[in-house]
């Protein structure tokens, strides 16, 4: 069974909401034309071609994340359209205005199942008030969680569009995190990419609260900050600290033609085995952990 906890859903409104940002006007496709990827059309079409994609590589179900704040109904509709084959994820700002209640729409009314926050992008701490009522609203629904992005943070669609991202990466602190997981120990924490580049900080949380799981997405490039780290390091420090259930595979797949990103999947694979973990384990980590917190 394989699983994939982090794949973008790259709507046309996700693509309208940039191109408004960029202050152009254009529109979705001729935005992806500019950027040479696939028209995504409907959020139904799109779906479906996801579907596509995840059944000639074997994956059985998988994350689909609504990348830019308010696009919570492109997702919903993928995940009505292929309730099995789909786990609706959502990126709330919580500086904007009806945050809470937007957070509340989506986890009730649309089944959306986990909050996305990204603090350095938002500018909001995870101390901060704000975060912790989105999180209380979140925690109010069975079966959610909530996904914190740490470390490390670049938007590739951005630096394309040359749209300027001010992420302000001091508020990407995953201890910070700490603090909320031990106010709600029965709410799940999702870590990106082994914390971005802040692997100690993620270890060190991920200790104190067992509530706090790991995602294995992307290329794992920030280890290029860490001289001596290795792939298969990391995922041995991390089996150390977190053991086997407590890790989610990903991929960060995101856009079309390029789809399902295989030699993501394949690298970790190798790296898992190199590092040790059994073949058990490694069916946990590999799909059987997001089955489990997400029935």
């Amino acid at each position: 069974m394989l699983n994939d906890s982090h794949c973008h859903f790259f709507s046309s409104q996700f693509f309208t909401t940039l191109s408004r940002q960029r202050g152009r006007g254009d529109t979705a496709g001729a935005l992806c034309q500019e950027l040479q990827w696939d028209d995504p059309g409907t959020p139904e079409t799109l779906a479906d071609r996801w579907v596509q994609e995840l059944d000639s590589h074997g994956v059985a179900r998988s994350a689909l994340i609504a990348s830019v704040p308010g696009d919570e109904a492109s997702v919903a509709t993928a995940v009505a359209r292929h309730p099995n084959r789909f786990v609706g994820f959502f990126m709330v700002d919580p500086s904007a205005e009806q945050a809470v209640e937007r957070t509340t729409h989506a986890v009730t009314t649309l089944a959306l199942r986990v909050a996305c926050l990204f603090p350095a992008m938002h500018h909001v701490a995870l101390t901060d008030p704000r975060i912790e009522r989105i999180v209380e609203a979140v925690a109010a629904q069975p079966g959610t969680a909530v996904f914190v992005h740490c470390g490390v943070l670049s938007v590739g669609v951005r630096k394309k569009l040359g749209l300027p991202s001010r992420f302000d990466l001091r508020l990407g602190d995953p201890l910070s995190i700490s603090r909320l997981a031990l106010a709600y120990p029965g709410l799940p924490f999702i870590v990106p990419h082994f914390g971005a580049g802040m692997l100690r900080e993620t270890m060190m949380a991920a200790d104190a609260c067992a509530n706090i799981h790991v995602d294995t997405s992307s290329s794992n490039n920030w280890i290029r900050y860490a001289p001596g780290w290795t792939l298969p390091g990391v995922f041995k420090t991390s089996m150390a600290v977190l053991g086997p259930s407590r890790l989610l595979f990903g991929t960060d797949s995101s856009f079309f033609p390029r789809g399902w990103q295989r030699g993501v999947y394949e690298s970790q694979k190798a790296a898992a085995t190199e590092a040790g973990i059994s073949d058990s384990d490694q069916a946990l980590i590999f799909g059987g952990n997001f089955d489990r917190l997400f029935r």
